[in-house]
């Protein structure tokens, strides 16, 4: 299925690009999300249209990521769980509890922006954990998970 992006998709393209698709990702995923549109005539007309406000509406996001980075690059976020024996814990720390850590700090964080590379954490210890903020802007936090009480 031929799509055009509204905005750039990580793996597939940037703004404006028709790509080739599954039909499956473009109507359950693209499609709903306002990432893409189907490439008809009349769409790609309305897309060029639209051009400059779909731009505008990009850079604005790509603005407020960076500058979510810049105040995520020096926090450190501390996770008091409950512990057994030999530092494991009762359960994991997993992208919402992180998220919601940090949102607690005062920076919104999405938990889809956290990416745990090696699964939820089960030991205590400092780990440095990777956040996506958008498609062209990554950043590490580092997350120290301590012993309750």
């Amino acid at each position: 299925m031929e799509i055009i992006l509204l905005e750039k998709v990580a793996n597939l393209g940037a703004l404006g690009d028709q790509v080739k698709v599954k039909p499956g990702y473009a109507r359950n995923f693209l499609i709903p999300k306002g990432k893409a549109t189907e490439a008809t005539s009349a769409n790609r007309a309305r897309f060029e249209a639209r051009r400059a406000e779909l731009e505008r509406i990009a850079a604005d996001a790509l603005d407020k990521a960076s500058a979510r980075a810049e105040q995520l690059a020096e926090l450190i976020v501390t996770l008091s769980v409950k512990t057994g024996n030999e530092g494991r814990l009762f359960g994991s720390v997993g992208s919402a509890d992180i998220a919601s850590a940090v949102a607690a700090a005062g920076i919104e964080l999405e938990k889809h922006e956290v990416r745990l590379a090696g699964g939820p954490i089960r030991q205590i210890g400092e780990y440095d954990v990777d956040l996506y903020l958008h498609p062209e802007v990554k950043t590490q936090i580092r997350v120290n998970v301590i012993a309750e009480g």
